[in-house]
């Protein structure tokens, strides 16, 4: 089975961003309309969009739910929408504009019987664990705060709730271009086999790709190597087709 190819569309002040490891200081600008942005990567063949709502995470509540109702309408793309979503008014609101799956980090550290409520209420197919890593170690609220939870007892403790996609991004190479963290995927991927595990953070080529695929990894997220040229759209069709 071929490795699903996620593309990503960071969002602030309604504009198509990315970040370096994070920082809100580092932010650069690929582009002003997110729709087109999302239009493009469909008619090159993706099917799935991560749509990330980085004003919403450094607010600690949902913000640009209408960019992601505008995709979800004008587009055919199953997206999975994260950043900020911490009540269940915000979740409601992300399923209501037009997201298939939503992503809680910070929720599932911060209110765990929260996030326990969203997977029993709309299932494993919906509800996708953010680990976002830094060390081995759990960071939360945009990276601001590393936490001392180690990534292995705490997608295994929500695997135990229900948990089945689990997104990981390693922090460190997040936005980097120097590849992304294979041996930590391997070693999540032995331990928790059973896992749909998504990459996320240092994707810079389709060496990259490859390599995650053969450690077993069922699905990758990537951005900035698109948005830089590091990666060409067309070397990614023989993932798509």
């Amino acid at each position: 089975m071929k490795i699903e190819l996620i593309p990503a569309i960071d969002i602030i002040d309604g504009k198509c961003v990315r970040l370096t490891k994070g920082d809100y200081e580092t932010k650069k600008i690929y582009g002003e309309n997110p729709l087109e942005m999302a239009k493009m990567f469909e008619a090159n063949g993706f099917k799935r969009l991560h749509l990330v709502d980085l004003d919403g995470a450094k607010a600690g509540s949902l913000v640009n739910y209408k960019i992601l109702e505008r995709i979800a309408v004008r587009t055919s793309l199953v997206i999975d929408f994260g950043g900020g979503l911490k009540s269940d008014r915000d979740v409601e609101t992300a399923f209501e504009s037009g997201a298939q799956m939503v992503t809680g980090g910070s929720v599932a550290v911060k209110s765990p019987e929260v996030f326990d409520a969203w997977i029993q209420r709309y299932g494993d197919e919906h509800i996708i664990l953010g680990a976002d890593v830094k060390d081995e170690k759990i960071a939360i609220s945009g990276w601001q705060e590393k936490t001392t939870l180690e990534v292995l007892p705490f997608i295994t403790g929500y695997k135990k709730k229900g948990i089945r996609k689990v997104i990981c991004t390693d922090i460190s190479r997040d936005g980097m271009l120097q590849g992304a963290a294979t041996e930590l995927y391997g070693k999540i991927l032995s331990k928790i086999p059973d896992i749909y595990l998504i990459a996320s953070g240092g994707t810079s080529s389709v060496k990259d790709i490859e390599a995650l695929e053969a450690v077993g990894v069922p699905s990758v997220i990537f951005g900035k190597a698109i948005y830089e040229g590091k990666i060409l759209l067309k070397e990614l069709l023989k993932f798509i087709e």
